[in-house]
């Protein structure tokens, strides 16, 4: 008697545990975990608006952002140019006229050149894990803005070449 209750208690834990392996797989399959997704139905990778390419032929004119590996550089680019934050640095602190606030940790490329922004307030964070990364030895274009990130930081130009490299260590103005 004591055996087939044991029987029947298996039988039920195993009836229970196949149950819930068939309502996780229709979770799985609902979310689309399947479909580039993680499980928790998050996303596995950038969505197509503000994802960084692989290559640098591919040019877009949506807006896109996109972090170094490091997060330390975050950058969005645009048709109008491009910005990037920097949230630690080593290098002398630029001077910006008229600018009596912070300096160094915003560059913008734009139509009228490279600057770096009067800042105001805290300087920026590391990238956050929501923003997509661009891999070193990878770039990402938008309109006749180029990005290219690197073990040595980023470097952003637009068509004519006119642009920027950033890193921990020291920011050039490019063409060099």
């Amino acid at each position: 008697m004591e055996s087939a209750r044991t029987i029947r208690l298996l039988v039920i834990v195993d009836a229970l545990l196949v149950a819930i392996l068939a309502v996780l797989a229709i979770v799985f399959v609902v979310n689309g975990a399947g479909a580039g997704r993680t499980p928790d139905g998050a996303s596995a990778g950038p969505s197509a608006s503000s994802a960084p390419t692989s290559s640098s032929s591919a040019t877009s004119t949506e807006p896109v952002t996109f972090a170094s590996p490091t997060g330390n550089i975050s950058c969005t680019m645009s048709v109008d140019g491009v910005t990037c934050s920097i949230a630690s640095y080593t290098y002398a602190p630029p001077v910006v006229a008229g600018c009596a606030e912070t300096t160094g940790h915003v560059l913008v490329l734009n139509p009228d050149g490279v600057a770096f922004d009067c800042e105001s307030g805290p300087p920026p964070a590391v990238a956050g894990e929501d923003v997509p990364v661009l891999e070193y030895g990878q770039s990402t274009s938008v309109g006749d803005y180029s990005c290219r990130s690197a073990t040595d930081g980023v470097q952003c130009t637009d068509g004519s070449g006119t642009g920027f490299r950033l890193a921990r260590a020291s920011w050039t103005e490019l063409p060099a």
